[in-house]
């Protein structure tokens, strides 16, 4: 392939709307997904004159603890800016984000083999509304469905620090589980709650920068995103070995063709126009606040995989499946802590969450328990075979039970081996050793 030729160089842009209940300048309600078509709209998000906005705290410490989960510095200082650019589904003509004092900066992420990618900045915005395409009378026209807007949007941005498509999904896909278990948001790409962006260039001298950047935008979901960049990296690697100059610009991919394809050309940061928002005050964030919401972060789904191997012995591949959402790693912490009194081994829970899915089935986990506990029990003896295999043993055994009565309780072992082998294995370990330690001290 051409781009053998060549390395990528890949930065992430990832758009999370955070699931705070109202938007974000505004008291409009920020669940905005299939409702009626500008429902749910105020003057403030509708960008009116004279209506003035005013800051969601809730996002803003949704924010903080993203960053800090990620091991970003937050600011002390921070403060909302107006971003400058036309488009139908803005209605102010500008966006409320933040520019050069976001809220947090210079965290990382370390991939499963080690490389580390660093996270420039997290930054806290509004949303736009939404267009949709459509046909009335036999005319295509342009609808404006203003309900999105103005909901509260994180964007996380990473350095350039990739160099192939499986290493982006695999950080995005710990990303999409890392908001999930803070519960800041539901990161459902299907919903547009989780929107991806990647900046591709190639590069044939390893650790130099491009001096361009092709934007791919518009993409739903892991996979596509995956195609998506391998087929730029080869279509910018074809062309410049054909001499040719790329053009910086943004473009979507064609699930179809599986191809990129051309959108518009991409704008550069000064065409914005940037400048505080003179309407929201600067705001500034303790310390204090800032170990709170340290504090009151949850344990994290690599934390607690590697929990789970250590604690459980289940194999690391379960534990990346039984840690997949919050919810199903507490059903088997909670099934776990249950099995020592069904006496049921926590292998053969992870085992059948796993292969059998058996959490979809039973709601609770003492159901779960219950059902394998009937799966992998024995059918033991009854008491009154064990107590005549024990009788047999001890009497054809006599040098063991004297050693039993001169201190030497390690003989306990064998006889209970002993009586196994009268029993066919057919006895429960824990009745032939209460009989056995009954006899031996009444003999």
């Amino acid at each position: 392939m051409t781009s053998k030729n060549f390395t990528p160089v890949i930065g992430l842009e990832v758009h999370v709307e955070l699931s705070t209940n109202s938007k974000m300048f505004c008291k409009c309600p920020a669940d905005h997904f299939a409702k009626e078509a500008n429902s749910q709209v105020c003057p403030t998000c509708l960008g009116l004159p004279g209506a003035l906005p005013y800051a969601n705290s809730q996002a803003i410490d949704f924010t903080i603890k993203y960053g800090l989960a990620l091991g970003c510095n937050v600011s002390n200082f921070s403060k909302f800016d107006r971003k400058h650019y036309f488009y139908p589904d803005l209605p102010k003509g500008y966006q409320v984000s933040q520019y050069d004092l976001p809220f947090c900066t210079e965290g990382e992420f370390k991939l499963q083999d080690g490389k580390v990618i660093k996270i420039r900045r997290i930054h806290l915005e509004e949303d736009t509304g939404k267009l949709q395409h459509t046909t009335i009378n036999g005319e295509k026209v342009s609808l404006v469905d203003f309900n999105r807007s103005g909901v509260p949007l994180v964007e996380l941005v990473t350095e350039p620090d990739f160099d192939n498509s499986t290493e982006v999904v695999e950080f995005l896909q710990e990303i999409q589980k890392i908001v999930r278990y803070l519960g800041i948001s539901t990161a459902d790409m299907e919903k547009g709650s989780m929107r991806l962006e990647a900046n591709i260039s190639v590069t044939s001298k390893k650790g130099k920068l491009p001096d361009y950047k092709v934007e791919l935008k518009n993409i739903n979901s892991f996979r596509f995103l995956k195609k998506a960049i391998d087929s730029e990296v080869e279509r910018q690697a074809s062309l410049l070995e054909k001499g040719e100059k790329i053009v910086q610009e943004t473009r979507g991919f064609d699930e179809r063709s599986g191809k990129t394809v051309s959108q518009r050309t991409k704008e550069e940061a000064h065409d914005y126009r940037y400048f505080p928002e003179p309407d929201i005050p600067p705001i500034k964030i303790t310390p204090e606040e800032i170990s709170k919401l340290k504090k009151s972060l949850p344990e994290l789904p690599k934390a607690k995989r590697e929990r789970f191997v250590k604690e459980y012995g289940i194999p690391a591949s379960y534990a990346d499946l039984l840690t997949i959402s919050i919810e199903r790693s507490d059903y088997f912490e909670e099934a776990a802590k249950l099995s020592k009194k069904h006496n049921v081994g926590i292998k053969a829970i992870a085992d059948l969450m796993v292969n059998k899915n058996l959490d979809k089935e039973y709601k609770e986990a003492s159901e779960l328990v219950l059902k394998v506990y009937e799966l992998t029990k024995k059918e033991y003896s009854d008491d009154s075979s064990v107590e005549e295999s024990v009788k047999k043993v001890l009497s054809e055994n006599q040098d063991a039970v004297e050693k039993y009565k001169s201190g030497k309780g390690q003989v306990v072992g064998f006889l209970i081996g002993q009586v196994q082998k009268v029993l066919k294995g057919k006895g429960d370990p824990k009745v032939i050793q209460k009989k056995l330690i009954e006899m031996l001290e009444n003999n």
